[in-house]
């Protein structure tokens, strides 16, 4: 799992930086975004994101402060580098309406990546597994939210589901700390059936917790993300976790690890290609992440 992905920009605060600058620079070249991650998803069964944004050439842009859309064509950026999965469920996947959030599913269609989120379920066949992908928007925290998402828990199970994975847009941006309203209901998923719960929205890295067995990633962060051409904080972080099925029953493990990483390769500014974090960045990532997660009882978290 990695975090938030914004392939393209704000056509007010389009320049010479911006993510749709730098596609041109690379003349289409789709690979150059996440190169340097490629290797590394494409290893693994599935790869899943959060998609911000619109990929599309039409509709009307949303009267809010920050509304982004690329092109179609953005979307290899995703296949070109083993993303199977986006989820939709945020608050920039109708930045260009109705209209943009269909072109945006057909246009990850085209390249064989499976979007899901709202009432959408995503089921997919992983090596005899049925996985079902479930996306849930909190923009506040309630009940209505919280009831929606675990119908869609419940709707899968039902479907024969055998790993339920719930990705999550909530929480406060720009904070580390949780709120009470995410806890709240990322345990609500675990009893409700979830295997894990993946969230994003914050733009920083947040703690983790186990619950029930279970694990609860409150945010990843960032990660190819057009939103900002510069952002303060360049720190992100790619969960990896692997489930094993004996004769279709899930297998009670701890296979999990974090790979710490930025969403640029330089310090200075975005250039829009994550990369694995190595050296001092790496630790200083790793002990972040252990200061976020210790209140919430993980002080120790298996690193790559």
């Amino acid at each position: 799992f990695a975090g938030d992905c914004t392939l393209g920009t704000d056509i007010n605060y389009e320049n010479e930086r911006s993510f749709n600058s730098r596609w041109q620079a690379e003349e289409g070249d789709a690979t150059y975004f996440l190169r340097n991650v490629a290797d590394l998803f494409g290893s693994d069964d599935l790869t899943v994101v959060n998609m911000e944004g619109a990929l599309t050439e039409g509709g009307e842009r949303a009267d809010k402060k920050f509304a982004f859309r690329g092109k179609p064509e953005y979307a290899k950026i995703f296949s070109s580098a083993s993303v199977e999965a986006a989820t939709l469920a945020n608050n920039h996947s109708q930045d260009y309406g109705q209209t943009g959030y269909d072109d945006t599913i057909a246009a990850l269609d085209a390249e064989g990546v499976q979007s899901f989120g709202y009432d959408r379920i995503a089921y997919l066949d992983v090596k005899g597994v049925k996985v079902a992908l479930i996306g849930s928007y909190f923009p506040e925290d309630s009940a209505e939210n919280t009831k929606e998402m675990t119908d869609n828990i419940a709707a899968a199970r039902a479907e024969g589901a055998q790993l339920v994975i719930v990705y999550v847009h909530w929480g406060q941006e720009h904070e580390y700390d949780i709120t009470e309203g995410q806890q709240t209901a990322g345990r609500a998923a675990i009893d409700a059936g979830a295997d894990v719960v993946v969230g994003s929205h914050p733009h920083v890295v947040q703690g983790w917790e186990v619950y029930q067995g279970r694990y609860i990633v409150y945010s990843l962060g960032n990660f190819c993300f057009g939103g900002n051409n510069n952002p303060a904080d360049k720190d992100t972080v790619i969960y990896r976790q692997t489930f094993t099925f004996v004769d279709g029953v899930m297998q009670e493990d701890d296979n999990m690890t974090l790979i710490p990483a930025t969403i640029s390769g330089h310090d200075e500014y975005n250039d829009y290609q994550p990369a694995i974090a190595e050296g001092d960045r790496k630790t200083q990532i790793e002990n972040k992440l252990i200061e976020y997660s210790t209140p919430l009882g993980l002080s120790a978290l298996n690193f790559r």
